[in-house]
Order: structure tokens, then sequence, then C-alpha cells
């Protein structure tokens, strides 16, 4: 097969191996060309054009072997990969950084929507105009755009911090459609006939569940991560420090600091936690078991498939996903009159701001007489003149 060659050999009776020095890196890669002496001269001048390529400062590693691992660990010089290279080798280096339910969501979104969408155009060619374009082929709520748009603009954002291209063409930017449902329509909480329903269609633990969940606003991953030792029995309030969701192997603290919180246990929660003690309490860990297994849920979509979906078919109520029990119990307590200060703590916001974008509509206001006590208690008597006093009586 000739003579000796240096950096070319025949790796297998189908391939041929280019071996080649890059960033102080020996590296390995193979070719699917059959060894003949013809294919192995032809190896020589694609290792030759390689090594050019790294000299010039022009080469892309991705492009060149699309099927590399090591491609996405050694980085790209020039920008001209296609953004599905990009978005992959930029998820693999977010894995020690982000948690396991938002590098979940985020890879959902990679390769569902933006490397179908957007995948084959080169990273340094991505315009504003292609990515308008793109989402607005999507059919979704905005919600959902917005979490698409979020996931690429942070991964431009770190394209430009790596010097692999000028701007972000998302940076200051959000496209939305007019019409589409807003956060705020996604509200669609129970009734209190609806609630009751529920209820008396489940049984056992899981009563007991939606009942807690109902009286306490949790999300359902703090739901399935909750222990008998986060409750305060003398203070009546459970301790909400970690989440549980599919993608996690293990609970996880929450995204931020207010997520860390006490919630006040009301007497229906507190009620449904005396009927769960007969089924977990001796084993001391988590609250609430899946009954299929004998053993803790192993994360928050096991709730919505083992029995929520059946639960409402018994029940005869509308179907919602289970975070809805979330949001009944913030309409519940605002339009109660609680205070939405205390809303937002319960349900772990920073403030009161977002409950009351979200959930105005359950704020009461008949009767307001907002102002009023601070008017009766630093405000002065006003004097009206008395030929205005009289003109005003013979109106």
């Amino acid at each position: 097969m000739g003579g000796k060659r240096s950096g070319v050999r025949a790796a297998s009776k189908s391939s041929i191996e280019i071996s080649f020095m890059y960033e102080g890196q020996q590296c390995r890669e193979r070719v699917p060309l059959v060894p003949s002496p013809a294919n192995l001269k032809r190896a020589e001048q694609h290792k030759a054009s390689i090594e050019l390529a790294i000299y010039n400062s022009t080469f892309d590693y991705a492009a060149t072997f699309p099927k590399s691992k090591r491609a996405a660990r050694v980085g790209y010089r020039t920008g001209q990969i296609p953004l599905s290279n990009y978005l992959d080798a930029w998820l693999t280096k977010k894995e020690a950084h982000l948690k396991a339910s938002t590098l979940d969501g985020y890879r959902k979104i990679i390769n569902g929507v933006l490397n179908p969408k957007l995948g084959t155009t080169p990273l340094v060619l991505l315009t504003r105009k292609m990515c308008k374009d793109a989402f607005a082929s999507i059919e979704a709520t905005n919600k959902r755009l917005a979490n698409v748009q979020s996931c690429l603009r942070s991964a431009l954002g770190d394209a430009v911090d790596d010097e692999l291209i000028e701007s972000n063409p998302l940076a200051g930017w959000t496209y939305s459609v007019k019409g589409k449902p807003k956060t705020e329509d996604e509200i669609d909480p129970f009734t209190k006939a609806e609630q009751a329903a529920i209820l008396e269609a489940a049984t056992g633990q899981y009563r007991n569940l939606l009942q807690f969940a109902f009286w306490t606003g949790l999300r359902t991953s703090e739901l399935v991560a909750l222990e008998w030792g986060d409750i305060d029995w003398l203070r009546g309030e459970a301790r909400i420090s970690r989440g549980l969701t599919k993608a996690a192997k293990e609970a996880e603290l929450p995204k931020t600091a207010a997520g860390l919180r006490d919630v006040k246990l009301l007497p229906m929660a507190l009620a449904a936690l005396e009927e769960q003690k007969a089924h977990t309490y001796i084993a001391g860990a988590q609250v609430f078991h899946d009954p299929r297994y004998g053993k803790p849920f192993d994360g928050d979509q096991a709730i919505r498939k083992s029995f929520w979906i059946p639960t409402l078919r018994r029940a005869k109520v509308r179907y919602r996903n289970p975070y809805q029990t979330r949001h009944t119990y913030a309409s519940m307590m605002l339009s109660a009159g609680e205070h939405p200060m205390w809303v937002a703590k319960q349900m772990g916001h920073s403030s009161w701001v977002m409950i009351a974008r979200v959930y105005g509509r359950y704020i009461p206001n008949d009767g307001d007489t907002s102002g009023s006590k601070a008017a009766e208690l630093f405000g002065t008597p006003v004097q009206i003149p008395s030929g205005e006093l009289n003109q005003s009586s013979s109106v």
C-alpha cells in the first residue's frame, strides 16, 4: 500500500485514520474511505489542508468532522459551523451549570424547535429576520415563544462572549404574536364545586396529596420532594427547600432565594397531612408516595400520568394540568381578601408584582375604600366657602 505516511494509516477495511496536532493536543479522526493507495494519498492531502487551516486559524473542527465527539470539547474558531452543532456543544458545556429541569427544557427546545427550524444555518450568518421567520412558523403561545427565544438568546450571548459572532441578533428584541394567549390567560383555577368533585373522586394518598396541593399552592415538583422533617407542627408551617422533577436524578434547590420559604399550613392542609400520616409517617422521608409502587414519586410527571387524568375523568371535571392547583390556591387566597404580599411569600415570589399582574382579576375591589384611612388620619378638614355650600345644597 505504499511507503510510510506520517499521520495517516488504515484504521479498518472501510476507514482511514488521520492524526494531527490541534491546540496542543494529539487528535485522531477517521474518514470513511477504503484504505487503498489512492485513498491514502487523498487522506494525506486532506491532512495537509487541515494543518494549513490550523496554521491560518480558520480550522472548523465541527464542520470538518461533524460526528466527532472532540468537536464539542475543543470549540470553534470561525462561527461557520451550523447552528445545530453549536447549540449541541453549548448544551454540553452548560450541563455543569444548569439545574436538570432547566437543562431538560433547553434540550427539548433545541431538539424540537431550534435545530429543525434553524439548525442548518451557519452560526455566523444567523440574522434576526431568519429567527423571526422561524418563530412565525411555530404554532405556540407567546409564553412558549418566549421560552424558545430565551434559550436561543442565551446561547447566542455565549457565542458573542466566545468571539464566534460579533453581535447577538436577539439582543434587545422579542418576537410575539398579537392575539396569542398571554400568561395571564393560562390561569384557569378550579371552582369550589370542581375541587369538591375532584377530592370526592380521589382516594387514599392521592386525595391527601390533592387536598394539600389545593391549600398550599406548592409546585408539583415541591409536593413530591416534601419530607416529614420539613413540617413544623408547632408553628403550623412547612419548610420548602427543594423540588424534584423527572429530569433530575435527585431533589434540587429552588431557582431563586424566594423559593426557599416557610408556608403557613391552613386547616385543610393540616388535615391532609394528618390523614397522610397513616401511609408514610413511620418511614420518615417523603410525605407523599406513589401507591402503585409503595415508594416516593420519581418526579413531578408521575402525578399527571398515574392518577391526575383518571381522577378528573371520574370527577367529570374539564381537564387542566396539575399546575392549576397552584393557580387555584392563589385565586382562592386573593378572592378571600388575603394580602397580595402574603400570597406572594406563600408561593415563593420575591414581590407581589407578579401576583398582581397574573392574578389581578381575583383581587376584590367591591366597596374599595383604599386611601380613606390615610385621609382620615393625616388629612386636614377642608373648609368649603359658605356660598359654595349653599349653592351645592340648592342643586
